[in-house]
């Protein structure tokens, strides 16, 4: 194989590493913004914590997923094998399952369903992928990591009772090129296919969201945390927290959100349970200091879960795909009483407690869902032919820990004071504790929800766009994205698909998009690797 299968090439000043499987390596993983060395992780342990061989199930439950999909060879899959399908994929991304045992009876419900049927295709061996010419490699893993992020939408949508035939079907499709030879022009229609399908898969999982718990609507979230026993829940999966909150109703027990489980606070039927108090914490990466001396349980509902310290980890309680060797896991049966007991016994604080967001604020806002900015059109319109409203940012993607990303803080300070910040997922825990004033009615800077609320985003840009009778890339709008893990690719996917352009992306840029990939990238779609925030607004602006 050689000694490197590593292509380094500089950008602005960041770097592209696009990484090969090297069979001296004890791992290879370079999915998620933080890999090693801006490559790969290699070593006997990921940088989010997961081990080489939690590495290798995760490789082989791909691989499986392959061979099923090439089994069935375009017959519409069953309802059990749509399940293991987007289980299989929501487990493999980032920060969400580190047990093996979970992992591996996955791997084997997936080998039987493919053993009972006729001329089962052997597992995929994901070395072959890994080892493959790099700009091959790279569209490869552009669809795999986005069909990644699309099974996270597509689980909290399954749960709500919605699914989507069209979503569900192309799942196999794409799984089973994978397993395939060919060219960057015969890989390359699937990647913005993916796009294509993480939208309509975004549209499902707000209709579910919002027919089970109502219209999000603005609403002001404290970040005191009372006294008393509470427990903190984390995660995206509202169904989760709303099952929660039903059983903790009339205990004592008051619930606080945390990380991408904040846009809560905004939906009627949630909102409704007046022990839903605020929110705790800043943002997910910093949850191995923040939960180091909390006097209550936290529970993880979906990804973002880090490895538990040994200073809480008798307090960590998962649910759903997310699991942690030694916590407890919460069931199908959805029974939280350990939960409720372990927040009864720690007690809570004895006072209530007053934290604050990164820069200081003690409070934050959500629900400006696209419902909402829609419903006031026509001040944003009027705002614009006055004057008074000159430019839209959208601010928002992921969060993490890597050096450089205090740039999105900075950035949107220094947003001139006739410009809107819409913001979404949780990168906005770098900068939405910040004031930053009106535009007559309008707040300056609106949170939109969850990393999936990027459809509600893209439906008001499409809505502005029809609204001044010309396309979205003449809009006054400038993308301004962080990226972490898959469910940020398949949202970029969809941005490419919607022909949407000029966007702004960092703080580094994909390891696994090699440079004629990225080539391809900024000549069509003018993605733009951010630099410093003086310089990105002054090009901006300038046009």
């Amino acid at each position: 194989m050689g000694n490197s299968l590593l292509a380094v090439r500089a950008i602005n000043h960041k770097y592209i590493v696009v990484g090969g499987y090297q069979m001296n390596q004890e791992m290879f993983c370079f999915q998620c913004e933080q890999t090693a060395g801006c490559s790969g992780c290699t070593k006997s342990k990921g940088v989010c914590g997961k081990s080489a061989q939690t590495a290798k199930i995760q490789d082989e439950i791909t691989g499986a997923l392959i061979g099923l999909s090439q089994t069935l060879n375009g017959a519409p899959a069953s309802k059990e094998q749509i399940s293991l399908m987007i289980r299989g994929l929501f487990s493999t991304l980032t920060n969400v399952n580190f047990n093996d045992e979970d992992l591996q009876k996955q791997l084997e419900q997936i080998r039987n369903s493919k053993t009972c049927l006729t001329s089962p295709a052997p597992d995929y061996d994901m070395e072959n992928l890994w080892n493959t010419q790099e700009d091959i490699r790279s569209l490869k893993s552009l669809i795999l990591f986005g069909l990644r992020g699309v099974a996270a939408y597509a689980y909290h949508a399954m749960v709500l009772g919605y699914e989507n035939d069209d979503v569900n079907q192309f799942f196999f499709q794409a799984m089973s090129l994978l397993g395939k030879d060919g060219e960057m022009g015969y890989f390359l229609p699937t990647v913005l296919k993916v796009g294509e399908i993480n939208f309509q898969c975004m549209e499902l999982l707000d209709r579910a969201n919002t027919q089970t718990y109502g219209t999000p609507a603005p609403a002001t979230v404290s970040l005191t945390v009372e006294k008393g026993p509470f427990i903190v829940i984390s995660g995206h999966d509202l169904r989760d927290l709303k099952l929660l909150l039903e059983q903790t109703k009339d205990s004592g027990v008051n619930v606080y959100t945390h990380g991408e489980m904040l846009p809560a606070h905004a939906y009627p039927e949630l909102k409704k349970y007046t022990h839903l108090k605020g929110n705790f914490g800043t943002a997910w990466q910093n949850q191995q200091k923040e939960f180091a001396d909390i006097p209550a349980p936290v529970l993880f509902t979906t990804n973002c879960l880090m490895p538990p310290k040994d200073s809480y980890r008798d307090r960590v309680f998962t649910t759903e795909v997310v699991s942690y060797p030694g916590m407890v896991h919460i069931g199908e049966d959805k029974d939280f009483t350990p939960v409720i007991q372990k927040a009864k016994e720690l007690g809570g604080y004895s006072e209530d407690q007053h934290f604050h967001g990164i820069n200081g604020g003690t409070k934050v806002t959500t629900g400006f869902g696209h419902r909402t900015i829609l419903s006031v059109a026509d001040q944003v319109v009027e705002a614009v032919k006055t004057g008074a409203l000159k430019h839209f940012f959208l601010v928002g993607g992921c969060d993490g820990a890597r050096t450089g990303r205090n740039y999105y803080t900075e950035f949107v300070k220094q947003t001139p004071a006739d410009s809107v910040v819409l913001t979404l997922a949780c990168g906005k825990y770098r900068f939405h504790d910040l004031d930053l004033g009106t535009i007559g009615s309008l707040p300056r800077l609106m949170d939109m929800g969850q990393c999936n609320d990027a459809y509600g985003a893209i439906r008001v840009a499409l809505a502005l766009a029809e609204a001044f009778q010309c396309g979205v890339n003449d809009l006054p709008l400038t993308l301004v994205l962080s990226w972490y893990e898959q469910k940020a690719v398949c949202i970029l996917l969809t941005l490419l698909h919607l022909g949407i352009k000029n966007i702004y992306l960092g703080p580094t840029l994909p390891a696994f998009v090699s440079p004629n990939v990225l080539n391809f990238l900024m000549e069509n779609y003018q993605i733009t690797p951010i630099s410093t925030p003086e310089e990105d607004l002054k090009k901006i602006l300038k046009k």
